[in-house]
């Protein structure tokens, strides 16, 4: 088990950068949505139900890929530009593994390492959610 207990996970729908949070905030792994790789012009042929199911499928992968990670924590930020963060979110709040686990949402833009990382800083170490 962690020691920090705390990570920051800046995320859209095809990449989420997931940050441990102690002194200086490190990256600690970067999961990728396979919904781009996997949609190739035959696969486009097959039809918008299709389509639909794919990328349900690869969703649910990517949430399921992070959700593992954030087991290990006891305390989450979710941030990101859309509202994947929210539907992550939501999906969590359905499962009764994370019912003990603190999960923060906010709103961002695409953000670079450094300001990710002083974005996830600011946040834990502010007395509200230390």
């Amino acid at each position: 088990m962690n020691s920090t207990k705390k990570i920051g996970i800046w995320m859209d729908y095809s990449k989420a950068h997931i940050m441990e949070f102690s002194e200086r905030p490190h990256e600690i792994a970067i999961i990728e949505s396979k919904f781009e790789t996997k949609l190739h012009s035959k696969e486009k042929e097959k039809g918008e139900k299709y389509l639909h199911f794919l990328a349900k499928q690869c969703k649910e992968d990517y949430f399921n890929k992070i959700a593992n990670i954030i087991l290990n924590y006891k305390k989450v930020l979710l941030f990101g530009p859309t509202n994947a963060k929210v539907e992550l979110f939501n999906m969590l709040s359905e499962d009764q593994r994370f019912f003990k686990i603190k999960t923060y949402l906010k709103e961002s833009g695409r953000l670079t390492l450094n300001q990710r990382n002083r974005f996830i800083r600011q946040h834990f170490s502010s007395p509200v959610y230390k």
